[in-house]
C-alpha cells in the first residue's frame, strides 16, 4: 500500500491521515455540495485561525486516498470533490414526513461535483458528474464483503458502495484526469440546518415546479426557501422529462443563490455569525483528514472578493443520456470530444465560462424555453410596410429561429401585436411572449410548432430574452456564471 498522497505545493499541505471514521455510506444530491461549499466562502470573512481551528475540529474524517497511485498529475488551483448522502439519522420523524424524506438509504452517491478553485483565487469552476455516469472503476478490495474485484463496469454513482470515498475518488480521477487534492462529504441534515443558519436562500424558477416524489410545489417567481424546501428543490428529478440533468442544474442554481447570499448577508464579515453559521454546516461534514485549519483560513485570505460572478458551473457533456449496459442498467456516457475538453480546462486553470461585465449588457429576460428552439414566422397587422421586417430581424437577433419571409399577416389588421400558436407548444408561446410586451397570445389548435406574429399598430420594442440554461455550442462549453443563476 502506498503511502496517502502529500502534494508539493505548499497550498495544498496534507497532515498524516488517521483511520476513516466509518458511518452508514449513503447517496444524494450534491445539493449537500451547497452546503459543503459554503464553508469555504465561510472562511473568506478571514476572522483568524483560533476560530477557524474552533469549527475544524467539528468536521467529521474520512481517508479517500488510501492506497491511491499512479495518480493524474497537479495542475493549478485547488480541486475538490464534492458528494452527497442521503444521513437523515439527526432529522426528526416529523421533519422525514414533512418533507418526504422517508425510505433506507441506497449506499450509493447520486450526485458528485467537481470543484476548482483558481490559482489566483479569483474563481470557482462547479461541475457536476451525472449520477449514472458509465464509469470503469479500477480493481479494488469490496467495501461490503471484503473480497478482491477486477476492473469492471458500473455507474458511477455506485462506486462509494463498492469501495467508499476512495474508490469514488479514483474512478473520478481516472475518468477526468484531474488531480484531486481534497475531498468533502455532506448529508442531509448538514444542508437543512446550514440553509436555515443563513436565513434561506431566493429562488427564481420561470415555471411551476411540481415533483409529488419529494413534495416540490413552487410557483412561477421568486420563493425564499428554508432548509426543508431547499432540500425538496435540490432532490427534485421529476419535475419534468430532464430527469437526473435538469435536477443538477437546479442544484447549480441553488448552490449560485446560496452563494449570493453568504457574500452579500454579511456573514463572512461578522466573526459571531461567522461561527454560528460554520458550527451548523460543519455538523454533519466529512472531510479527506488533509483539510486543515490553515487550507480554510488561506483560503479566507484569498476569496475576499468573491462574489456569484466569480463562480460558473457546467455539467460533463454528454454523448448518449439512455444506454443499457449489461448487467448495469441505462447509463448516460460522456461525450468523447468535449468532456475531455472540459477537463483539459480544468487541468489548465482556465475559465469555463465567458465572464462579462453584466451591467454594461442589455438586460435579458429568462424565458423557459430556449430562444433557439421556438418558430417563429412574422407578418405585418398594422397596415404598413416595415416594421415586420425589423421585428424578425430583432427576434432572431436576440435568438429566436425566425422563418419565412416577413410580409402581411393572414390576421390582416391588428390593433395590438399577437401570436398565434399552438396549444401544444404553450410554453414555447410565453417564451415568445417574453420578447414582445403586450402581445395578445391567441391560441389555435392544429397550427403546429410555428408561431405566427401578427405585428400590431400599437407594437414596442422587442425584449432581449435568454434562456435559464446556455445552448451547447459546437466546439465549446455550456457553462453559466453565477450571476445569470440568481435571481434579479
Amino acid at each position: 500500500m502506498t503511502a496517502p498522497f502529500r502534494s508539493p505545493r505548499p497550498a495544498r499541505r496534507r497532515a498524516a491521515r488517521p483511520s476513516p471514521r466509518r458511518r452508514p455510506p449513503g447517496p444524494r444530491w450534491g445539493l449537500r455540495i451547497g452546503a459543503v461549499t459554503s464553508v469555504l466562502l465561510l472562511a473568506a470573512s478571514g476572522v483568524g485561525h483560533a476560530v477557524v481551528t474552533g469549527v475544524e475540529s467539528g468536521i467529521g474524517r474520512v481517508d479517500a486516498f488510501t492506497g491511491m497511485s499512479n495518480r493524474p498529475g497537479g495542475g493549478d488551483g485547488l480541486n475538490f470533490l464534492v458528494v452527497g448522502t442521503d444521513g437523515r439519522d439527526k432529522l426528526t420523524p416529523g421533519e422525514k414526513r414533512k418533507y418526504h424524506l422517508g425510505g433506507a438509504p441506497c449506499h450509493c452517491t447520486d450526485t458528485l461535483m467537481l470543484v476548482h478553485l483558481s490559482a489566483d483565487r479569483d474563481r470557482a469552476s462547479v461541475v457536476s458528474l451525472p449520477r449514472d455516469s458509465y464509469a470503469e472503476v479500477p480493481a479494488h478490495t469490496d467495501a461490503v464483503t471484503g473480497r478482491p474485484r477486477a476492473q469492471h463496469a458500473i455507474k458511477l454513482n455506485a462506486a462509494y458502495a463498492e469501495g467508499g470515498p476512495s474508490l469514488t475518488v479514483r474512478t473520478v480521477e481516472h475518468m477526468t484526469g484531474v488531480h484531486i487534492d481534497h475531498y468533502l462529504e455532506v448529508d442531509f441534515t448538514s444542508f437543512m440546518r446550514s440553509v436555515d443558519a443563513v436565513g434561506g436562500v431566493e429562488i427564481c424558477t420561470v415555471r411551476p415546479l411540481r415533483d409529488s416524489y419529494t413534495g416540490l410545489d413552487l410557483p412561477v417567481g421568486k420563493s425564499r426557501l428554508g432548509g426543508g424546501r431547499a432540500l425538496q428543490y435540490v432532490r427534485s428529478r421529476h419535475v419534468d422529462g430532464s430527469a437526473d440533468l435538469g435536477r443538477m442544474q437546479r442544484q447549480q442554481r441553488f448552490l449560485a443563490a446560496l452563494i449570493h447570499k453568504i457574500t452579500s448577508s454579511g456573514v463572512l464579515l461578522n466573526p459571531i455569525r461567522f461561527r454560528d453559521v460554520a458550527d451548523t454546516v460543519l455538523g454533519s461534514v466529512r472531510a479527506d483528514s488533509g483539510f486543515e485549519a490553515n487550507d480554510l483560513v488561506d483560503l479566507g485570505q484569498a476569496m475576499r472578493g468573491f462574489t456569484p460572478s466569480s463562480s460558473e458551473f457546467t455539467s460533463v457533456p454528454l454523448r448518449t443520456v439512455a444506454q443499457p449496459v449489461p448487467g448495469v442498467g441505462s447509463t448516460v456516457r460522456w461525450d468523447p470530444v468535449q468532456a475531455p475538453k472540459l477537463f483539459q480546462a480544468i487541468r489548465e486553470d482556465k475559465p469555463l465560462a465567458v465572464h462579462r461585465d453584466r451591467k454594461k449588457e442589455p438586460r435579458a429576460r429568462v424565458v423557459d424555453v430556449p430562444p433557439g428552439q421556438v418558430q417563429v414566422q412574422v407578418g405585418d397587422g398594422g397596415g404598413r410596410t416595415g416594421p415586420d421586417t425589423t421585428v424578425a430581424r430583432e427576434l432572431q437577433a436576440t435568438g429566436f429561429a425566425t422563418t419565412g419571409v416577413p410580409g402581411t399577416s393572414p390576421l390582416g389588421k391588428a390593433p395590438r401585436t399577437v401570436i398565434a400558436y399552438d396549444p401544444r407548444w404553450d410554453r414555447s408561446a410565453r417564451s415568445l411572449a417574453a420578447a414582445l410586451p403586450g402581445a395578445e397570445l391567441r391560441p389555435v389548435a392544429g397550427r403546429g410548432p410555428v408561431m405566427q406574429v401578427t405585428v400590431g399598430q400599437g407594437h414596442q420594442a422587442v425584449q432581449r430574452v435568454r434562456a435559464e440554461e446556455p445552448p451547447q455550442k459546437p466546439g465549446g462549453i455550456a457553462a453559466i456564471t453565477g450571476d445569470e443563476a440568481v435571481c434579479t
